[in-house]
């Protein structure tokens, strides 16, 4: 595996709950961030990473993701901006940095990622499903919000309450 897990951050840690900067160098340090965000997702089995989640304030993230057709998606977005569409669906979400528990949450079923790869090359993702949802809550993630920033406050407590220390976060 490339690249060396790092320490997950976990709700609370100012820089899950502030925006991010976005990148304006595309060079080996951000190749080491995106390779590190990787191993620090595979070691935590997760489907999506951002930044902030290793304590990086950039516009970064990673994703190793199934859409509704069972495609698998692998890839990094760095600077992006998302476009949604389509019905509101409620499923389970859950979070490395709210290790533990999940909570239903409705999102649109069809997302659309726009920005650049780490040599600064334009992508453009398109996921529906459980994909979209992925790209919707990491792209979240650089924007300084949570899953459970969606919830309402009394959930959101019982959520953090739930939460437990992993191996990778403790």
């Amino acid at each position: 595996m490339a690249g060396t897990p790092r320490l997950i951050r976990v709700a609370g840690d100012p820089v899950l709950h502030q925006p991010c900067r976005q990148v304006t160098s595309f060079d080996a340090e951000l190749g080491e961030l995106i390779d590190d965000m990787f191993a620090s997702m595979a070691v935590a089995e997760g489907v999506g990473l951002a930044a902030p989640q290793v304590g990086v304030d950039l516009a970064v993230f990673v994703y190793d993701c199934f859409d509704a057709a069972g495609q698998r998606h692998v890839g990094h977005v760095v600077n992006p901006t998302i476009e949604t569409s389509g019905e509101p669906e409620e499923h389970d979400e859950g979070c490395l940095s709210v290790p533990g528990p999940y909570h239903e949450l409705a999102r649109p079923t069809l997302a659309t990622v726009r920005g650049v790869d780490r040599t600064g090359a334009s992508v453009e993702v398109t996921g529906t499903g459980f994909f979209a949802r992925c790209l919707q809550h990491e792209t979240d993630h650089l924007r300084g919000v949570l899953y459970i920033d969606h919830l309402p406050r009394n959930r959101r407590r019982r959520v953090l309450r739930e939460m437990e220390p992993f191996e990778w976060n403790a």
